[in-house]
């Protein structure tokens, strides 16, 4: 099996270091009032992790082509990106 490199394993990768962050520091950090809330929002991280992964694992199936696969997951997470500060 071929190792392929992603922008959405790097995604996974965030969300993996993000959730232990969260987990080992707590939610203090982010100076707002969910700071009693670390395991929730670390397990949220996990979530989006898992999610990301999945959708890697389907786009792969899609593009056999390392070149449109790039493409195909920086348009994703440009347009996923967009999409959040617009409604943020």
């Amino acid at each position: 099996m071929k190792l392929r490199i992603s922008p959405l394993n790097f995604a996974t990768a965030c969300f993996l270091i993000l959730a232990g962050y969260v987990w080992i520091n707590g939610a203090k950090i982010t100076g707002t009032r969910y700071e009693h809330w670390s395991g929730t929002i670390a397990l949220i991280f996990l979530l989006f992790a898992f999610v990301v992964s999945f959708l890697d694992l389907m786009l792969r199936n899609f593009f056999p082509k390392t070149k449109s696969l790039w493409i195909v997951e920086l348009s994703f997470i440009t347009l996923a990106t967009i999409i959040f500060l617009l409604v943020k």
